[in-house]
């Protein structure tokens, strides 16, 4: 089966974590999990950052609950960011600054 659009980002986005030493993980949000969690959560340099992955943020962006928990992560000092295929170079500056 070949790989979705958003699929092809998070692959990327990953690839990219690796780059920089993250620890990270997919949560599972069904069952007894939280909706609206981002996509990817992972910790760069004791920083705790969120990335909530889309094909093509600007056609599909995220959903009003992925963005509160994006603005509650970004509240508490962490980081939550939307990045897609048209801005993985965002999440590299973001992971520079770290």
């Amino acid at each position: 089966m070949a790989d979705t659009p958003e699929k092809k980002v998070k692959k990327k986005v990953v690839e990219i974590l690796k780059q920089y030493d993250a620890y990270y993980f997919y949560p599972v949000t069904g069952g007894y999990g939280a909706s609206g969690v981002p996509d990817i959560v992972a910790c760069v340099n004791g920083r705790f950052l969120g990335v909530e992955v889309k094909a093509d943020a600007k056609k599909r962006g995220p959903t009003a609950l992925q963005q509160k928990n994006l603005d509650a992560i970004n509240k508490t000092g962490g980081i939550g960011v939307v990045i897609d295929a048209n801005n993985l170079d965002t999440l590299v500056e973001v992971l520079d600054l770290l």
